[in-house]
């Protein structure tokens, strides 16, 4: 999920990201890799660190909801085996 995240970031943004976060570059050596001022790369890592945290909030609200869905046919056959193994058990 992270690697896909961070593949739809703007190029500008997940270049510095991964250059600060993952490959633990300075500041000042992402700026002189880059030659970019290193305002600018402050800001595109804040903003790249953003994009992810919301598009990431996103994706786990989405997981969360569909993760433990109790309805249907999953709560019947769940009800249905639980009455089982309590008879087996003889409780």
């Amino acid at each position: 999920m992270l690697e896909a995240r961070l593949d739809a970031l703007p190029v500008a943004f997940r270049t510095v990201f991964v250059l600060r976060s993952v490959e633990e570059l300075s500041v000042e050596e992402t700026a002189d890799c880059l030659g970019i001022p290193e305002a600018t790369v402050r800001s595109r890592h804040f903003r790249a660190n953003a994009m992810l945290r919301e598009s990431l909030s996103r994706d786990i609200d989405v997981t969360e909801k569909s993760l433990f869905e109790f309805d249907g046919d999953d709560c019947d056959r769940l009800v249905a085996t639980t009455l089982a193994r309590l008879k087996r058990a003889g409780a």
